[in-house]
């Protein structure tokens, strides 16, 4: 299993102060929705420049054009992108044409999809996706009762390729690799502590993973 940060932060500046911190201890570098929109896709470009060594993902959370937009993250040396997986299966086919043609990988991201799940994940999977994120936004792990179990549930009924982003921490990652999922995306628990380096390197020794 490999680790990501999810840097969900508001500026470049902030971002390649987080990735400079936890770099030591995480496989893939995540450029969050906010931060991409805030800055712009030259971001990718510069956290890549910063980190070549690592493997950075471009949270583009595409709905339309996916050909396009996987492309304009793949020249500024995104290794990874997201597709939204609830949106028309054309659009998570033109974004994984252009993963293929660029040699680089295309994720579902299933936010939002709530009622049938498992099946869309098993949907999305055979449209060439490299996995699929199982994922409970930040507004959805707000609300009363939300468990992290009820997506690993899922990445365990789907049988696919997965990752889980949503309430990934010290306390949970371990539960997170148990169930079989390639990458754990953790984001608040690693820049939301006064010390993200040494959460990331906590993330990493409670599910036993290898050095970085």
């Amino acid at each position: 299993m490999k680790l990501q940060v999810a840097m969900d932060v508001p500026s470049l500046a902030d971002a390649l102060t987080l990735a400079r911190q936890v770099a030591d201890y995480v496989d893939i570098l995540e450029l969050g929705t906010p931060l991409i929109k805030n800055a712009g896709l030259a971001a990718v470009a510069a956290i890549k420049a910063a980190h070549p060594d690592k493997l950075v993902f471009a949270d583009l959370k595409t709905a339309d054009a996916g050909e396009l937009e996987a492309d304009l993250a793949f020249a500024q040396g995104a290794d990874l992108v997201t597709v939204m997986g609830a949106l028309d299966d054309d659009t998570i086919k033109g974004a994984v044409d252009a993963g293929h043609n660029a040699g680089k990988k295309v994720v579902a991201d299933m936010i939002g999809v709530v009622n049938n799940r498992v099946q869309r994940i098993q949907e999305v999977s055979k449209l060439g996706v490299d996995f699929v994120e199982i994922h409970a936004g930040l507004d959805e792990q707000a609300r009363p009762g939300y468990s992290i179990e009820t997506l690993l549930a899922d990445g365990r009924a789907a049988g696919v390729p997965f990752s889980i982003a949503g309430g990934v921490s010290v306390d949970t990652i371990a539960s997170v690799k148990e169930a079989g999922a390639d990458v754990a995306v953790a984001g608040g628990s690693i820049y939301n502590s006064d010390d993200p380096a040494a959460a990331a390197k906590a993330l990493r020794d409670a599910a036993g993973l290898p050095p970085a």
